[in-house]
């Protein structure tokens, strides 16, 4: 009987132990690594502080981070560069209206100064 209580001894407290340090675990969170295509986007045509990316100066990959932008669609927008606004995606063809409406607020079409 005394070796039973002995076992269930040693059970619960390495349990006890286990949850201890599990605990002690789920406290101590890494902050989240922070992205460099931030400030890639920054440089290169995107305005990652607005959110906005720009239609006249961003690459094919910065185009693609918008939601609702893929491979083909990146591809029309550079090919029907420059923009004077960004509702002429629509009237170029270059979107369909109902993907223009998805993706209008993270697009800006910038004018390149003189």
């Amino acid at each position: 009987m005394t070796r039973v209580l002995r076992f269930v001894a040693v059970i619960v407290i390495t349990s006890l132990a286990l949850l201890a340090q599990g605990a002690g675990t789920a406290t101590k969170k890494a902050p989240p690594a922070k992205s460099s295509s931030a400030s890639a986007d920054t440089k290169k045509g995107g305005d990652a502080t607005a959110g906005q990316i720009d239609i006249n100066t961003a690459t094919a990959d910065q185009l693609r981070t918008v939601p609702g932008i893929g491979e083909a669609y990146s591809a029309k927008i550079i090919a029907g560069r420059p923009y004077r606004a960004k509702n002429e995606l629509v009237s170029k063809g270059v979107l369909p209206a109902g993907v223009y409406e998805k993706v209008k607020d993270h697009l800006v079409a910038r004018q390149a100064k003189k």
